[in-house]
């Protein structure tokens, strides 16, 4: 039986799932990529080139690299149980509207499975889904309103989808799938709980999901998860038994409590290190601020690092209590839990304006494909 864990943010990479961009991103425009989380469009080819340049370095390094639009179209050719799960998540009466439920839900049914695929990442419009508008429109609101406008989505886009590591992460041996904070996310979760649950290569596989429970898979509706929300880049299992969890613009307190028990319950681990880093579209996620470079080396945005709130949970005595400490400092907390001595920390380059840039972009962050091997974006200019 396969076994799926990670221990660490920059141990071995030996496998990995990225999501190339296509149509979903051909879907961004003037008008819409501010509802999609994107500050622009971007010209999509380039975008494909890049990726396939970063693929290359993984395989070339003897990394498995699986794409989602693969893992879907595997999942649904598999069988239809997936099928039929993913289409009751994604197509119910408050997504396409009560009245076109059963037509849009009756063509997905009927699509293959690449097609099935591409239409839940790159979004569904009116015109692909061959449904009469026109016939419906005497007696559905959203064929009266949507159905005049060809182009309009039945199912929007996910363009986010490009960051796999948000809607999942992995903690050890097992795997959160997120509820994701805003709503034009909040579907990647399906697709990739589809893949965990069904795909051949997860099915018989040993591993835990530490949220949702196996028979919950109904919590990742925003009617039952509430307010609570976490996105795998505030997730960092460092090894050691302690995971950081940043408590920031996409992840809640009352999640990281949450996901604490199950992994406490399950004596997953020993310490979650709580990270307050305050609400602010800049650094959205702890890995925009914070990466490991080697088992003693991170790079930092120190304008950030340096005022993150440092909170230890470990478990209490009694079930499903914590202990809580609030440390006198984030690197500081960082080093005690690793224990391997002092940590190196590599600021982000530059002068003042510089680093500001730096960190918007994403240019100073980094990914381990084994201890002190990383990849960084070309331009990272000043932290390199």
């Amino acid at each position: 039986m396969a076994t799926y864990s990670v221990q660490s943010e920059c141990g071995k990479l030996r496998k990995v799932i990225v999501c190339r961009p296509d149509l979903s991103q051909k879907r961004l425009t003037p008008a819409n990529h501010d509802d999609l989380l994107f500050d622009d469009v971007i010209w999509v080819e380039r975008a494909q080139w890049e990726h396939d340049q970063f693929v290359k370095i993984m395989r070339d390094r003897g990394i498995e690299v699986f794409d989602v639009h693969d893992l879907l179209t595997e999942t649904f050719a598999a069988g239809e149980a997936a099928r039929k799960w993913i289409i009751g998540q994604v197509c119910t009466p408050y997504t396409v509207g009560w009245s076109l439920v059963d037509e849009v839900g009756a063509y997905l049914e009927a699509m293959k499975p690449d097609q099935l695929a591409k239409h839940l990442t790159g979004g569904l419009t009116v015109a692909e889904t061959r449904v009469d508008v026109v016939a419906l429109a005497g007696r559905s609101l959203g064929a009266a309103w949507v159905g005049r406008d060809p182009a309009a989505f039945i199912l929007p886009p996910l363009p986010n989808s490009l960051f796999t590591r948000d809607s999942s992460d992995w903690i050890y041996g097992g795997v959160t799938v997120n509820p994701m904070y805003w709503p034009a996310r909040r579907r990647e979760a399906f697709n990739m709980l589809a893949i965990y649950k069904f795909h051949p290569m997860f099915a018989d596989a040993d591993f835990d999901f530490w949220y949702p429970g196996l028979d919950e898979h109904e919590r990742l509706h925003a009617t039952d998860f509430g307010h609570a929300s976490m996105e795998g880049g505030d997730v960092q299992p460092i090894g050691n038994g302690t995971v950081l969890i940043g408590m920031s613009e996409r992840t809640s307190w009352e999640m990281i409590e949450a996901v604490a028990r199950q992994l406490f319950s399950a004596a997953a681990v020993d310490r979650v290190i709580a990270c307050g880093m305050g609400r602010d579209r800049a650094h959205m996620h702890l890995d925009t601020v914070f990466t490991m470079l080697d088992r003693d080396v991170v790079t930092a945005y120190t304008q950030v690092t340096d005022n993150i709130t440092a909170i230890s949970l470990r478990p209490a005595d009694k079930e499903g209590a914590f202990d809580v400490t609030v440390e006198p400092g984030f690197v500081e907390a960082v080093t005690d839990a690793l224990d391997v001595g002092p940590l190196r920390v590599v600021s982000t380059g530059g002068n003042r304006y510089e680093q500001e840039r730096e960190q918007w972009d994403d240019a100073n962050n980094t990914l381990a494909l084994e201890p002190g091997v990383v990849v960084a974006y070309e331009r990272n200019t000043y932290t390199v």
